[in-house]
């Protein structure tokens, strides 16, 4: 079983961190990802920088953008995580965009993937239908799940389509904005919470977007399986280093 499916199944609410590979330096990536696993961290989106990052806020741009300058590049990235399973048990997702994966090759970078490890993948600009129609069995042929993003103004019919093909966790934006941290959600993020819950989809919800301390996390929870930060670790990171990861998570689930 994948091991996102297997972390899918534990009787806990679950924590998710988003950061860039190769920020602050080129060679943080597999520390960072050592000890998130070290403090408590059930998943790991590691960011794949692209220079033209739609979805993301300044924060997590400004971080690929120096990621970039670093020399972080997709065979920089494979590199690195050639021997990530011989330290981390807890499932490992690259996010990034279409572009550097279709240069790679779609099927060699799924089969890369799979060598190392990659539990799934989350491509924001690959849209559901051309995912389906196009690349839904060479991911499958190679073990990884595809983790489709929704919005507040996702239409029920379509989320209902990206449930039917998803086969891991739909990651639920809070927001119909970019990435990046929020004091607190208000009633009209509660409310699409309490209404993607009461859709009862075949797949666990995820929420991301604007969580970045223990109340946001709290609260998402509350409503869905688990929660993803991203920008709030990257600035963490910023202004901390990399060294300080056990500091940030303790004060997201302390």
């Amino acid at each position: 079983m994948n091991r996102i499916n297997q972390k899918l199944k534990e009787d806990k609410k679950l924590l998710s961190i988003y950061f860039t590979a190769g920020y602050p330096n080129i060679n943080d990536t597999v520390s960072i990802i050592q000890d998130l696993e070290k403090n408590g961290v059930d998943m790991i989106e590691i960011g794949l920088p692209f220079s033209d990052p739609l979805a993301d806020g300044p924060t997590i741009q400004a971080s690929s953008t120096q990621a970039l300058k670093n020399g972080m590049t997709t065979e920089v990235l494979f590199n690195q995580l050639k021997d990530i399973r011989k330290s981390v048990s807890i499932p490992l997702i690259i996010m990034g965009y279409f572009n550097p994966m279709f240069q790679y090759g779609v099927e060699a970078f799924c089969k890369k993937c799979q060598e190392l490890g990659i539990d799934g993948l989350i491509i924001p600009d690959l849209p559901v239908d051309v995912y389906h129609e196009h690349y839904q069995e060479i991911f499958e042929k190679y073990g990884l799940i595809n983790v489709f993003l929704i919005t507040p103004q996702t239409s029920d019919e379509r989320i209902r389509y990206i449930d039917s093909i998803s086969n891991g966790f739909i990651y639920m934006v809070s927001s119909a904005s970019t990435t990046g941290a929020q004091s607190g959600f208000g009633n009209v993020q509660t409310d699409y919470f309490k209404r993607i819950a009461q859709m009862d989809l075949k797949n666990p919800q995820i929420i991301g977007f604007g969580i970045s301390n223990n109340e946001t996390f709290t609260q998402a929870t509350k409503y869905a399986k688990g929660a993803i930060i991203g920008s709030a670790f990257v600035k963490h990171v910023t202004k901390h280093g990399a060294k300080s990861v056990d500091a940030f998570v303790k004060h997201i689930l302390d």
